[in-house]
């Protein structure tokens, strides 16, 4: 069974930094791209970022693009989300997940294995 634990989200001031971890067991970590995706309170799930098994490919929804970035360590079965220049919009609660494939992939179906997520507030 594999499971995802995220860590490090907060309550952080406008233009304030975070990093998100997620550890994940039970699977090679390494042969799978992992994702990461935000659902703020009324609204649906949505694409933040993603990276590929191997860590070369990655890919960003354009409300990040520039400010967020995805990273992972294959030794140590986590991947991250360096978050910079917060905004009050950011703020949600933020899901790693794992997908099928071994590619980055933006779409939410390629990911069958999800973390219990974890709050980012910005305030403003």
């Amino acid at each position: 069974q594999v499971q995802l634990v995220e860590s490090g989200g907060g309550l952080v001031q406008a233009g304030g930094s975070l990093r998100l971890s997620c550890a994940a067991s039970g699977r090679t970590f390494g042969t799978y791209a992992m994702g990461w995706f935000r659902q703020a309170p009324g609204k649906e799930r949505e694409f933040v970022a993603t990276i590929s098994g191997s860590g070369v490919s990655t890919s960003y929804a354009d409300s990040v693009k520039g400010r967020f970035t995805i990273s992972r360590d294959n030794a140590k079965n986590t991947v991250y989300l360096e978050m910079n220049s917060l905004k009050p919009e950011d703020t949600a609660v933020y899901y790693c997940a794992s997908a099928t494939v071994p590619f980055s992939t933006v779409q939410a179906r390629r990911y069958n294995y999800w973390g219990q997520g974890t709050q980012v507030t910005v305030s403003s």
